[in-house]
């Protein structure tokens, strides 16, 4: 594992953005104007995740505000961006996904993150979801094992001003020892089993939340996970499942332990 190189995400940031950004962690950031109808597509797509007939919906204002301030169509390529707002996941180039919006915020949501907590990402990507994280905890910590996804990643958090973002390259499997203990962990990519050495990173009472694929007679078909969420106590980890989601596979020493 090893961390970016400043230099070529810094020279990046310039040629996103054309001059640097400030604040992150909630605070205002510069921004160049948004294209015509961006900011009424993004607040319609929030609007439908927090309709009070659907089953399933999002409800903590800190979440909502998140999502209706960070521009999703910068993390997507150009010629997405005007299908940014439809809550469906996006490619974003090496066989990798932008998650839809409602599951972002979902797992968002269920971590419950307090302004003063710590989180560890694994899986940065587009860095979509490590911008949301940014708006509501005071550090985060991601990590992604294609250099391409993440030095791209970083150079746009940068630009849009997420200086309480930190991300490095490597295998997310191992985590982030150098600033562990973690209040929250949030892996991006699916796992069959839960990462012990992601556990230990958490503090006793902090939360992981994970796409797990099924086992066994109840196993759908392949490529469906149950989305959980994980709580580190005394007693041992007390788990939560919530519904099936589709997760591109967790990837690196994982797969060979």
């Amino acid at each position: 594992m090893r961390p970016l190189s400043r230099f070529l995400a810094a020279a990046f940031a310039l040629f996103l953005a054309g001059c640097d950004g400030r604040g992150g962690g909630g605070t205002e950031h510069l921004r160049a104007p948004e294209p015509a109808g961006m900011a009424q597509a993004r607040e319609a797509m929030v609007h439908m995740m927090e309709r009070e007939d659907l089953r399933y919906r999002l409800k903590d204002p800190r979440v909502l505000a998140a999502l209706r301030k960070v521009p999703r169509h910068r993390f997507v390529p150009e010629a997405l961006a005007s299908e940014a707002y439809e809550n469906r996941p996006l490619p974003i180039g090496d066989g990798q996904t932008i998650s839809q919006p409602f599951i972002v915020g979902y797992m968002t949501e269920v971590l419950d993150l307090k302004p003063w907590e710590s989180v560890l990402e694994i899986g940065t990507g587009s860095g979509y979801q490590a911008a949301i994280l940014g708006e509501l905890a005071k550090e985060v910590y991601s990590i992604e094992i294609i250099e391409k996804l993440g030095l791209r990643a970083e150079a746009l958090l940068q630009s849009l001003g997420y200086r309480n973002v930190h991300v490095r390259l490597g295998d997310g499997y191992r985590g982030w020892p150098e600033h562990a203990p973690f209040d929250a962990v949030i892996v991006t990519a699916a796992a069959d089993q839960v990462p012990e050495l992601l556990v230990e990173q958490l503090k006793m009472g902090g939360r992981m939340v994970i796409p797990l694929e099924r086992s066994g007679a109840a196993a759908p078909e392949p490529g469906v996970q149950e989305l959980v969420l994980l709580r580190k106590t005394p007693e041992g980890l007390k788990r939560e499942t919530f519904f099936e989601v589709r997760f591109v596979p967790m990837t690196g020493e994982i797969l060979g332990r």
